[in-house]
């Protein structure tokens, strides 16, 4: 299983559900998925030493895992419960992993994918192009507002835990995600085939911005997920900077 990384083939899960796309550097990218990520700090990632973050699920399922990843390195430390409630606290890097170890076995590094795609979804998007195809659709109305934004559609090839799965991103003129709608590409699956939620609660940490709410709906049901304890820290630097 391939690992999570700037320069690495990217597994994506949400809310359950896991995409494989095929990333090649020497490859030319969206320039619009380019001029989104670069909305987020993209042309200022190198300067990031590490990244907190607490992933928070409110919904058809709930969740609280914290995280401390160090993109540089592949180091990854998780707080967070087991099935059974009962505290979990693991450090590890992804590169070391295989298959028969306790953090794969235990799902630990699947959820880590998870919730790092989505609060660097932006950077994604961009990373994991042109093997995820994004293609800008013209000014839409949003479907959980009512005003317009840009469609930018990104599908994902048919490879993979759920093959062929479709993110819709409604673009503001600053590039910034307004809300998004993820359809499940398989027919049938244990997760939703829509989720639709906005795009909000945007922060800066260090030169990084980040949206933090996510509100919406999944299949229906009502669904909030969001980020807390945010905070990055700089190459050199031991100083946490909180994001605000």
């Amino acid at each position: 299983m391939a690992k999570l990384g700037r320069l690495r083939p990217i597994h994506f899960l949400v809310l359950g559900m896991l995409v494989f796309a095929s990333t090649s550097w020497a490859q030319t990218r969206s320039p619009i998925a380019e001029q989104i990520a670069k909305a987020y700090g993209l042309d200022s990632f190198g300067q990031v030493e590490a990244i907190r973050y607490t992933f928070n699920l409110k919904g058809p399922r709930t969740a609280n895992r914290s995280w401390v990843w160090q993109p540089k390195t592949g180091k990854i430390s998780y707080e967070g419960k087991d099935k059974d409630g009962r505290p979990v606290k693991v450090t590890f890097v992804q590169s070391e992993l295989t298959g028969e170890s306790a953090i794969e076995k235990s799902k630990i590094d699947w959820l880590f994918v998870n919730d790092n795609y989505w609060l660097f979804l932006p950077f994604h998007v961009y990373w994991d192009s042109p093997g995820a195809h994004a293609q800008d659709m013209g000014m839409q109305k949003l479907p959980l507002g009512k005003v317009s934004a840009k469609l930018v559609t990104v599908k994902y090839p048919n490879g993979g835990y759920t093959p062929g799965d479709t993110w819709d991103l409604y673009v503001g003129s600053d590039n910034r995600i307004k809300e998004l709608v993820y359809h499940r590409g398989a027919p049938k699956g244990p997760v939703p085939s829509i989720v639709a939620v906005t795009w909000t609660g945007y922060k800066k940490a260090g030169p990084l911005l980040f949206s933090t709410e996510h509100r919406g709906m999944a299949d229906g049901k009502p669904l909030h997920l969001f980020f807390s304890n945010v905070s990055v820290k700089l190459v050199g630097s031991d100083t946490w900077i909180n994001a605000q």
